[in-house]
């Protein structure tokens, strides 16, 4: 337990900032998910509409510093590559 006032309000900050993050990762990752899943149940036309919204998701995560801008890239690279292959089957 703080023993400082100071550290009693960092603490209540801490908190409440976990809980943002922990929403944010939580809405990310299920966009991720929903998006993998069309994928591999061979949806072309899901996943090509799941795409946009996936790759905005993970832009927000970034600018609210959920996910790393390199991880970022590295993941809508990665999803766009899937969708790309989907679709041209």
């Amino acid at each position: 337990m703080p023993n400082h006032k100071s550290a009693e309000k960092r603490m209540r900050q801490s908190e409440r900032r976990r809980l943002i993050n922990r929403n944010n990762r939580a809405k990310l990752r299920t966009s991720i998910k929903k998006l993998r899943s069309a994928l591999d149940g061979g949806d072309a036309k899901e996943s090509t509409s799941l795409l946009p919204t996936t790759v905005s998701e993970i832009d927000k995560a970034v600018r609210k510093g959920a996910l790393h801008r390199n991880a970022a890239a590295r993941q809508k690279s990665r999803l766009t590559i899937r969708v790309n292959r989907a679709s041209a089957k």
